[in-house]
């Protein structure tokens, strides 16, 4: 009795709860939108996911490392159970970092998850971003929201190079001696920009209090916005998806919110989970106790930046020597200069991308499904070209563990990694394209004509066909659901001037669109049904024998 009066209160204290929300801030009303709301089941779409529960595994350990690290550059003795580096002189911060790892109980597995889960996280973000790249999920209305993406993926580099500069080590300050160095190459304000953000000359008595700031507080909050921006354009635009019978763009096909995707997604955030603790148990990574504090007269040969800022090293690696002049009175350094200018411009390339595209094609439809990327072989080449010139970048960083593990010269490893970084986009861009321009040209001879299935039978008249299988509705609306843009023609204003831009658009337009292959008509495939189905008629007449002699056999 008592029990029943106890659930009785507990239920009236919860419908109360909720009609009091209702009434001030219509929570019924934004739940039952919001869990009516489809999500496609595709597994490309898990990569945005995975991003986010590595996310949330960096707040969680994160919160756990920050009661224990302390940021500060003053100076001690070490006197902590790891005996190679007891006595030794170093920071407060390396300190902490030594006692998280050897002395706080779980902290080196706390370490190691929080690490992994920041390369995780950028890994899924590129990952996801190249998805949306490549099937044109960033066309109307989503350019905002690859606007946000792209911040995402720089905010989570940001915060990777702030937490990876904090213990100290001699990796670290080595990294942050990189850094240093391509500020003050630029001109004027460089010098001014070094001191303010080291609080001095470098090493500075501050940087590492300060990039704590950024790291646990600025950075996090940020990418905080950003995801809720993201996500709440993602609820707001519908999902895309991917082509097939009844999918257009205004119906979305998948999993109501409500129950179905919160379980799955509730699952799928244990498993991301699980992975990065059993990795962070079991390899070990950035092991700061084997190569001491920071200091600036050793360095370390074979040592690499995380994957992510590898393509930043890579590029100041691979810049030509030889590039500094003096010119009103500043050193003009460009081979440091230059690396930068070609990373902020790849980066803007990248954003202003669906921008490019759409002034473009001047295609002003909201596009909910997406593309095949053989059916936008330009577009397609380009990110084959863009990955392409990231990995060169990326492999430069480098060079030094390619010579000496493949028993190479140093130069002669600089010097192809700089050839390949102007001719391997070019290469990438040809044979991706031709070779979705080949599949287009495949698709459509399996639309006309069916796939094959191996099997040769002979005509009556005497000719030998192959009898190919037609193609359910699922495949056949694949393979012919895709859009023939075409090349446009520089046309005059109302003034009756073709202006620059128009000549622009007009040259981008046939650089686009002038190599393609048209989507099969309904004449085109009309005719094919015919001819296919004069084959099939054909043959019936031996199916008839064969199962007139199945019968007299039984």
């Amino acid at each position: 009795m008592t029990s029943a009066v106890n659930t009785q209160k507990k239920g009236g204290f919860l419908a109360g709860t909720a009609n009091y929300l209702d009434e001030r801030v219509g929570v019924a009303g934004i739940l039952k939108e919001f869990g009516r709301k489809v999500f496609p089941d595709h597994w490309s779409f898990m990569l945005g996911e995975v991003a986010l529960y590595s996310f949330l595994v960096l707040l969680l350990s994160g919160t756990f490392l920050t009661f224990f690290f302390q940021p500060s550059m003053e100076l001690v003795t070490y006197e902590g159970v790891y005996g190679p580096l007891k006595g030794a002189e170093m920071s407060v911060a390396y300190a902490s970092t030594l006692d998280i790892s050897f002395e706080v109980r779980g902290g080196l597995l706390m370490r190691q998850v929080h690490h992994w889960a920041a390369l995780l996280f950028v890994a899924a973000a590129g990952l996801h971003m190249m998805r949306v790249f490549f099937t044109g999920a960033f066309r109307k209305p989503r350019e905002i929201n690859w606007l946000v993406g792209v911040v995402l993926f720089v905010l989570g580099m940001g915060g990777g190079f702030t937490g990876y500069s904090l213990p100290d080590d001699l990796l670290s300050g080595n990294g942050l001696r990189i850094i240093d160095g391509m500020i003050k190459a630029v001109p004027v304000i460089g010098a001014y920009t070094s001191s303010l953000l080291f609080g001095g000359e470098f090493p500075g008595e501050s940087i590492v209090a300060r990039l704590y700031g950024l790291h646990i507080l600025l950075i996090p909050a940020l990418i905080l916005v950003f995801i809720a921006i993201h996500l709440f354009m993602v609820v707001i635009h519908k999902h895309t998806h991917y082509s097939g019978p009844g999918r257009t763009d205004a119906n979305v096909v998948g999993y109501p919110l409500m129950p179905v995707y919160v379980a799955k997604a509730g699952g799928f955030f244990f498993i991301v989970f699980g992975v990065i603790m059993l990795v962070s148990a079991t390899i070990t990574i950035n092991p700061v106790w084997n190569y001491g504090g920071y200091d600036p007269s050793p360095v370390s040969a074979g040592t690499q930046p995380d994957w992510y800022i590898g393509w930043a090293d890579g590029a100041l690696r691979l810049a030509p020597t030889g590039w500094e002049y003096v010119l009103f009175g500043q050193t003009w350094s460009w081979n440091i200069l230059a690396p930068i200018l070609v990373l902020v411009v790849f980066l803007a390339l990248v954003a202003l991308y669906p921008f490019i595209e759409a002034w473009v094609t001047q295609d002003k439809r909201e596009h909910h499904v997406l593309d095949r990327p053989r059916n936008a072989p330009t577009r397609t080449a380009i990110g084959a070209a863009g990955v392409t010139f990231y990995a060169v970048l990326w492999a430069g960083a480098g060079t030094d563990l390619i010579a000496t593990n493949f028993k190479m010269s140093l130069n002669n490893v600089l010097t192809s990694l700089q050839i390949l970084l102007i001719v391997g986009p070019i290469i990438a861009y040809i044979i991706t394209k031709r070779t979705c321009l080949s599949l287009q040209r495949k698709d459509r001879e399996i639309v006309l004509h069916g796939r094959e299935t191996g099997r040769v039978v002979r005509l009556p008249h005497g000719e030998f066909i192959e009898v190919h299988e037609p193609l359910d509705e699922f495949e056949m609306w694949k393979l012919v659901d895709f859009k023939d843009y075409q090349p446009t023609l520089a046309r005059p204003n109302a003034q009756g001037k073709i202006t620059l831009g128009a000549r622009l658009r007009s040259a981008l337009s046939r650089f686009y669109f002038e190599d393609r292959i048209t989507p099969v008509t309904a004449t085109e495939l009309a005719a094919a049904h015919h001819d296919h189905h004069d084959e099939v008629v054909a043959e019936k007449p031996k199916k008839a024998v064969a199962a007139k002699k199945t019968a007299a056999k039984k």
